[in-house]
């Protein structure tokens, strides 16, 4: 290299370059610097929306775990019912403890339905027992046992 070959660089240097080339590397910095900031951004709400979503995940796996077990209390529904089962199991207890004692409610008209199927009950077993007698004979001829 000669001496005349270098190039002094200081705060003074000019330098020549068409303005449309100037402009078109201003350009692509801008572009590269929004395309690097957005990428950013995009990946910043990706975590976010994965650090969300894994609470979410977090809370519902405790509760699926806990909820069956009572652990994290009753919904109101779930309270009445248990009363309503409670009272019910009473009235129960309550009853049968009359039936045992012989003190049963009395109802005229399940007393005659129930009379009414004895009836009927008592009919169709002395129809089975004249059957079971027809079939007897058929099958040992004139009911003479084999």
């Amino acid at each position: 290299m000669a001496a005349d070959d270098v190039v002094a660089l200081s705060d003074k240097t000019n330098v020549g370059m068409p303005i449309r080339n100037l402009i078109g590397l201003i350009g692509t910095v801008c572009v590269g610097a929004w395309g690097y900031f957005g990428i950013l951004e995009r990946l910043n709400v990706v975590e976010t929306n994965q650090i969300l979503m894994q609470a979410d995940v977090t809370k519902n796996s405790t509760f699926t775990e806990k909820w069956p077990r009572g652990e994290l209390g009753a919904l109101p529904a779930d309270a009445e019912q248990f009363m309503l089962i409670e009272h019910l199991s009473g009235e129960f207890e309550k009853l049968l403890k009359n039936i045992e004692d012989g003190n049963a409610p009395f109802d005229r008209q399940q007393a005659l339905t129930l009379d009414f199927y004895r009836q009927r009950i008592e009919a169709l077993e002395k129809k089975v027992e004249i059957l079971k007698d027809k079939v007897a004979q058929i099958k040992f001829g004139n009911g003479a046992a084999h």
